[in-house]
């Protein structure tokens, strides 16, 4: 929980300070942000077909899918962050991952969830949003992220 508060006040820092320019210019060659999360699947085609059916992920013709940044009430930035090897924070999962997904809408989305039968593991509010845990059919953990909206929707 400790970890996860961490994580989260630095998307809060970085959503309050908005695009900017550093103090000194930096020189070319840097990172800009993730390009693409990738992992193995005992099977691929079927685990993609329950992210495309059970959470709606928009499967493009590929296999994959292409989230956007700029989609309406999408947070302007992605976390990257490593946690300890002994966190417990990714149980009951064993995978050595755990994707976030930003929602627009929490309860929306978890009704939707429970049409399809998938078990919701625990839910949390705190002061950067809402938040609830879910299994996909190969047992990796995922956390749904509403975050705290700054203005009236």
């Amino acid at each position: 929980m400790k970890i996860r508060a961490i994580a989260v006040l630095c998307l809060g820092v970085l959503m309050m300070a908005g695009p900017g320019v550093s103090a000194s210019a930096e020189p070319a060659g840097h990172i800009t942000g993730v390009g693409g999360i990738f992992f193995k699947a005992k099977d691929p085609k079927a685990l993609a077909a329950w992210y495309r059916d059970v959470l709606g992920m928009p499967l493009e013709v590929w296999g994959g899918a292409k989230l956007r940044y700029d989609a309406p009430n999408h947070p302007p930035a992605l976390i990257w962050n490593a946690f300890p090897a002994t966190t417990n924070y990714f149980a009951p999962s064993t995978s050595e991952f755990m994707i976030n997904y930003a929602v627009d809408d929490m309860d929306a989305f978890l009704a939707r969830l429970g049409t399809k039968g998938v078990a919701i593991l625990k839910r949390a509010d705190d002061a950067n949003g809402r938040f609830a845990w879910v299994l996909d059919p190969e047992g990796n953990k995922i956390e749904l992220w509403e975050p705290k909206r700054t203005t009236p929707p």
